[in-house]
């Protein structure tokens, strides 16, 4: 920018030699035609050099080029000294320029790597504790399937797989409840059937006995009667149980008719119905309470009841009392059976209304019975939406409360 002072082009070759030996830069000095005034370059060049063409004063060129595996930057211009045009060119190597874009390239790129690598650690962890939970609820998933029904999730969160996993604890606790029901339910029918089959093979077994001696062996009139009344009696004991059976099995329809009874009216039947066994042993049925209607199938609550009354009487000895009574207790109507008999001891009260469970089996078998009454008033409490109390104190008797919701 300097050179348009000068007025002598010799004055500015040697301050241009000059400031290139102090400077270590290269420099061209070339006439309008190209003819070399001065040039330190220390390598050829072509001739046909597109930044010396169009050339204006004050005007600067630039061109890029590669020469000997460098990269240099050509910085042309047109001067004007004492009147004259001359070119001048400005020669610099700029390796260091791509060397610092190369090093930063590869600043760059480690620094990208090392920026990946840690992403892809902090994604990892992420990824674990995001699908952990997931894996958990797989492996309790197989857990449950194999059967192992008390696994539960452990994962505290308040987001979406807490929720889910919330959800599945409380779908475990439904299938795990479940479950029990249906063992609790095959239980149930399993020891019905072993006790059913026990019941009936009992009598049957006596009966074929007794009936093979006589068929058999010349017997007495004394042995002859005896057996012929112990066929009997185990042959009305089967017949009891035969429609005991029944109405187990009916209740488990829903046919049934509901109408607003009389309580007062079925109590009365009871009594009628009772009076010949009541009478055999001297105990007196003692109705208590006022008439109230409820809404009932007559004919369900009456076998109910019946069974009760049964069941008191033959725990009562000779010329004692039964009560049967009726009563409202916090808006909830009550029919209450209260004898003074044997009583039933307190670990068996929780077991009396099993089908087939006699806390008595001796005494049962005297009175034909076969556990199988309570179980029926039981059911039948269950379809009237009520449930049974028992209370018991041995040689004292017992009460049975059916408290109606």
């Amino acid at each position: 920018m300097n050179f348009n002072l000068f007025n002598d082009y010799a004055y500015v070759i040697d301050y241009i030699k000059k400031e290139t030996m102090k400077n270590d830069i290269q420099i061209e000095f070339l006439t309008k035609d190209n003819d070399v005034l001065f040039s330190n370059l220390g390598f050829a060049i072509s001739s046909q050099r597109e930044e010396l063409k169009s050339l204006t004063l004050y005007k600067k060129n630039y061109i890029l080029r590669n020469i000997q595996d460098k990269d240099y930057i050509f910085v042309s211009s047109l001067i004007n000294v004492n009147d004259k045009n001359f070119k001048f060119s400005y020669i610099k190597n700029i390796d260091y320029i791509y060397n610092d874009k190369n090093d930063g390239y590869n600043f760059l790129l480690k620094f990208e790597m090392y920026i990946l690598i840690i992403f892809a650690i902090i994604i990892y962890f992420i990824s674990r504790k995001i699908t952990r939970p997931i894996y958990s609820i797989i492996k309790s998933t197989q857990d449950i399937s194999s059967g192992n029904y008390d696994k539960r999730l452990d994962i505290k969160s308040l987001d979406e797989l807490g929720v889910l996993s919330t959800n599945f604890n409380i779908m475990a606790d439904k299938i795990e409840e479940k479950i029990r029901e249906l063992q609790d339910i095959n239980d149930e029918k399993q020891r019905f059937i072993d006790n059913l089959t026990h019941e009936i093979k009992t009598p049957l077994t006596s009966i074929i006995g007794y009936s093979n001696l006589l068929l058999t062996t010349k017997v007495d009139e004394e042995i002859k009667y005896e057996s012929l009344r112990y066929i009997n009696s185990e042959g009305k004991r089967l017949q009891d149980l035969s429609v005991k059976m029944m109405s187990f099995i009916s209740l488990n329809g829903d046919n049934f008719n509901f109408k607003d009874e009389s309580i007062m009216e079925i109590f009365e039947y009871i009594k009628n119905s009772f009076r010949i066994k009541l009478n055999e042993k001297n105990i007196n049925l003692v109705i208590r309470g006022e008439d109230r209607n409820l809404y009932i199938e007559k004919d369900l609550i009456t076998v109910m009841i019946t069974n009760l009354v049964d069941n008191a009487i033959k725990a009562c000895n000779q010329h004692s009392n039964i009560y049967l009574n009726t009563y409202t207790k916090d808006k909830k109507i009550i029919i209450e059976i209260k004898d003074t008999g044997i009583g039933i001891p307190k670990e068996h009260i929780d077991k009396i209304i099993e089908p087939f469970y006699m806390v008595d089996k001796s005494r049962s078998r005297k009175n034909n019975g076969a556990g199988i009454g309570l179980s029926i008033c039981k059911k039948i409490a269950d379809i009237h939406n009520a449930y049974m109390e028992v209370e018991s104190e041995i040689g004292k008797g017992s009460i049975i409360r059916v408290i109606f919701k």
